[in-house]
């Protein structure tokens, strides 16, 4: 075919008039797409449970603005899971709808947090203790170097290094994990998706 054949072919009206007529039908995303979270408007309880269940770093934080907490989502970090919005005993996320299968399928979320210490890494600085937020509300005057004379505080320094006293207590909020200079500390977690009793 020469290239007089291909111009003579392009320049033909039907051919011009369907090149520049065409319409394809709008993009619409499908119930199911999970996008980035985004609140519903419900109240935030600061449970902590979307920032725990989150498997990508740096991706959600749960932060207080004028006397209200709310998560917010960092997107450049978000993986678009939904993990959060199940997560969440409040509904205060959604994300497609998530919400909605999560009601319809009447699943509640159970976990577990437990704080593993390295006792070899631990130097017994006490960062990790006075920066828990669990220490700081039962134990307000709590020692700088993470000595405290109660027994219900979740961590404390005993013989010069960090010991758990109370796993039960953690909240899972990673701060004595982001505050340890040695990486000694390790929070882990345990959800499980159970069938809501009717």
């Amino acid at each position: 075919m020469t290239l007089f054949s291909y111009i003579s072919e392009f320049l033909r009206p039907s051919w011009i008039k369907s090149f520049f007529t065409v319409k394809t039908p709008p993009l619409v995303s499908p119930p199911y797409f999970r996008d980035f979270p985004t609140l519903t408007g419900k109240e935030c309880t600061h449970c902590l449970n979307c920032k725990m269940i989150c498997p990508s770093p740096g991706a959600i934080d749960v932060i207080q603005t004028a006397g209200v907490w709310n998560p917010r989502i960092i997107q450049g970090h978000c993986v678009r899971c939904g993990y959060c919005v199940e997560a969440c005993p409040e509904g205060v996320l959604t994300s497609g709808d998530l919400l909605a299968r999560k009601k319809e399928q009447g699943l509640l979320f159970t976990h577990e947090y437990s704080i593993k210490i390295d006792t070899g890494k631990c130097m017994g600085c006490g960062n990790c203790t006075t920066a828990c937020p669990v220490n700081r509300e039962i134990d307000p005057q709590i020692g700088a170097g993470g000595t405290s004379f109660s027994d219900q505080v979740l961590i404390r320094v005993e013989h010069g290094k960090n010991t758990v006293l109370h796993n039960e207590l953690c909240k899972g909020c990673k701060t004595c994990m982001e505050t340890c200079p040695n990486g000694a500390i390790h929070v882990i977690r345990k959800v499980t998706a159970v069938q809501e009793a009717k």
